[in-house]
């Protein structure tokens, strides 16, 4: 296993907090940054096009400032998600952007991310890749990429059928760089689990969609509350990649959440956030079947901070057990 300087040195937490659309702002990635964690956003959501560059602008504006400020703590890089995708047709636009401003991480979702990883390498930043099987891991490495982010079961928003305990020892069979773990990880112990099984990182996503940062709505975060595992729909209805998202959203929008319709993929244009009269993300809710072990709302820095106490207690009793 192994990680690139700019995350070995930074990181208070093995922990990258997924970027969530519409719900990831500058406040929340500036917070999980502060923190010790890698905090993301996609830049589809700095609408329109010319808000992403006053967003890069001030976080890294504020992160130089506090890390100035607080040279003794970790303060994590920040990521921007690129969707590659036909529909996007802003992609050119963002990655000149994020090359501007030489943003750290670059995350990529669905095809192969060639001219992402280009334009991040022109100037020293690191691309991770999303994938949910071999067949995309193998196609991402072939674009260079610096790390796999591998989506598996149970996480929330697009996620893949394949359990971890299956994903990651194949992947590892032949990649030894960087691998992030996604799928319902929502505690400390879950984080360690995630390295023991052979990840690098965490990738947590639903997690912190109740964050007071966090551009979710209230009755958003109270349904994550109020939900379990049992809660949680895995569907393609909503944007033709298969995905996870909250029954009660469902249910709200007049849909039976127990006879949904399969979408025709070729047909869907990604970056409208859904094909139906409710709209992924914005009516029908993503959300991971971890979404029973969020308790309530509380601070970025909060959510961190129990993530970290659960983390050690969890390796205490690792410890203990094996005498």
């Amino acid at each position: 296993m192994s990680l690139p300087p700019l995350l070995r040195d930074n990181l208070a937490l093995p922990v990258i907090g997924s970027p969530m659309f519409i719900v990831s702002t500058p406040e929340l990635v500036i917070e999980q940054c502060k923190a010790g964690i890698v905090g993301a956003f996609p830049a589809l959501n700095a609408r329109p096009a010319e808000v992403l560059e006053q967003w890069l602008e001030r976080i890294t504006t504020e992160l130089a400032a506090y890390k100035a400020a607080n040279p003794e703590k970790k303060v994590a890089p920040f990521a921007v998600n690129q969707i590659v995708h036909s529909s996007n047709n802003r992609l050119q636009h963002d990655i000149e952007i994020c090359t501007k401003y030489k943003v750290p991480i670059q995350i990529t979702s669905l095809r192969a991310p060639d001219a992402v990883v280009e334009a991040a390498h022109s100037y020293g930043g690191l691309v991770f890749h999303d994938v949910t099987n071999i067949v995309h891991a193998k196609r991402a490495l072939e674009a260079g990429v610096d790390g796999l982010i591998l989506v598996c079961n149970g996480a929330g928003g697009h996620a893949g059928a394949l359990s971890p305990f299956a994903l990651v020892p194949e992947v590892r069979a032949f990649y030894d760089g960087t691998i992030i773990l996604s799928g319902s990880i929502a505690n400390g112990g879950s984080i360690l689990a995630a390295q023991a099984v052979g990840a690098d990182l965490a990738y947590m996503g639903t997690y912190f969609i109740a964050a007071e940062e966090s551009n979710a709505t209230p009755e958003y975060k109270q349904a994550l509350i109020e939900s379990a595992a049992e809660d949680i729909v895995y569907t393609n209805l909503f944007t033709g990649v298969h995905g996870n998202y909250l029954k009660k959203s469902i249910v709200n929008a007049g849909l039976d959440p127990e006879n949904l319709a399969l979408a025709d993929k070729s047909a869907m244009n990604f970056g409208s956030g859904g094909n139906q009269k409710a709209k992924a993300w914005r009516d029908i809710w993503g959300a991971g079947q971890g979404t029973g072990q969020i308790r309530n709302v509380a601070s970025a820095a909060e959510l961190v901070a129990r993530l970290a106490a659960e983390y050690q207690a969890a390796r205490q009793r690792l410890c203990a057990g094996l005498g």
